[in-house]
C-alpha cells in the first residue's frame, strides 16, 4: 500500500474536520473554527496521512513557550492530538506521523518534544512508551466555581 504524508493547509479543512470529528466530537462548527485559527497559526502544525490516496489520519503539534511538565527548554514541540481510523490501527501509521511531528518541531528549533494523555487510556500511554516517551509526571487536576 502506498502511503504519504502532507502538511495540511486550511484548504484541506474538508479533508481534516471529519477526522478530527472522530476524536474530538463536540459541536462541528465550534472545531471547525478552532481547526481554522490553528490551521493559520505559525506554531501550530497538522499532518494528514493518506494510504492509497485515501485519507485515514492525522496529527496536530505546536510550539509551546511557556513551561512544559518534564522540560528544560523552551519552545518545545508538543504532540496536540493523533488519530488513525480504527481499520488502519497497528500499522505504524502514528509512528510515522509523530515522525513528521518531531522532524517539523526540531526544524523550529526544539530540542524537545511532549505530549500528555489522560492516565485511563492505556493504549495512547503504551503508544507514548513504544515512541520512546518517559512519563513525566502524575498529576491530578483541580477546579472549583468562583462566587461573585
Amino acid at each position: 500500500m502506498i502511503m504519504h504524508i502532507k502538511k495540511a493547509n486550511l484548504s484541506d479543512l474538508p479533508i481534516l474536520l471529519p477526522l478530527a470529528f472522530l476524536l474530538f466530537g463536540g459541536d462541528k462548527n465550534t472545531l471547525e473554527q478552532e481547526l481554522k485559527k490553528l490551521l493559520c497559526s505559525k506554531n501550530h502544525i497538522f499532518f494528514l496521512l493518506y494510504v492509497e490516496n485515501k485519507e485515514i489520519a492525522f496529527a496536530s503539534a505546536s510550539l509551546r513557550f511557556d513551561y512544559v511538565e518534564g522540560s528544560k527548554t523552551s519552545p518545545v514541540g508538543y504532540l496536540e492530538a493523533i488519530f488513525v481510523k480504527e481499520e488502519f490501527r497497528r500499522k505504524s501509521y502514528a509512528s510515522s506521523l509523530l515522525k513528521a511531528c518531531q522532524l517539523w518541531a526540531l526544524e523550529q528549533g526544539a530540542l524537545e518534544f511532549a505530549s500528555d494523555c489522560e492516565s485511563k487510556n492505556l493504549d495512547s500511554i503504551k503508544f507514548h512508551q513504544a515512541m520512546g516517551f518517559d512519563i513525566a509526571n502524575h498529576l491530578v487536576c483541580f477546579i472549583k466555581k468562583l462566587k461573585i
